[in-house]
């Protein structure tokens, strides 16, 4: 039976850090600084992919080279969501995931959209298994 993906996003660049946002737009007058910096952050941003199919998370960095993490639903042990003040506010937070296998986290998902429903998915499949 095949996978089922349910979840497939990047982490956000302005709601995930609105101010350091604001500081690199008002770097741009300083001879592109903010340009720079800003093309960087959206390089590491789209060369990051949480991925949440209905048997497994995966999360999936870099570009050039490339690192990929993923827990099986039925492993995990631990989800956990954190989100600073700013990031209650726009709707994004970080998320955790602990496997049976390992003591701490395997897979750390910074800036995601909406982590309650992330946190969701996972334990209604990990429940299931």
């Amino acid at each position: 039976m095949a996978e089922t993906k349910l979840y497939e996003k990047h982490p956000s660049m302005f709601r995930n850090r609105p101010i350091s946002f604001v500081i690199c737009i008002a770097l741009i007058a300083a001879y592109g600084l903010g340009l720079i910096i800003l093309f960087f952050w959206w390089l590491k941003s789209c060369g990051t992919t949480l991925i949440l199919t209905d048997e497994r998370t995966t999360l999936r960095k870099g570009i050039l080279s490339k690192h990929t993490t993923e827990v099986y639903h039925n492993n995990v042990r631990n989800v956990q969501v954190s989100q600073g003040i700013l990031q209650r506010m726009f709707g994004v937070g970080t998320v955790g995931i602990a496997s049976a296998g390992t003591g701490g986290l395997e897979i750390i998902a910074t800036g995601m959209a909406n982590p309650a429903k992330i946190k969701e998915i996972i334990d209604t499949y990990r429940r299931k298994n």
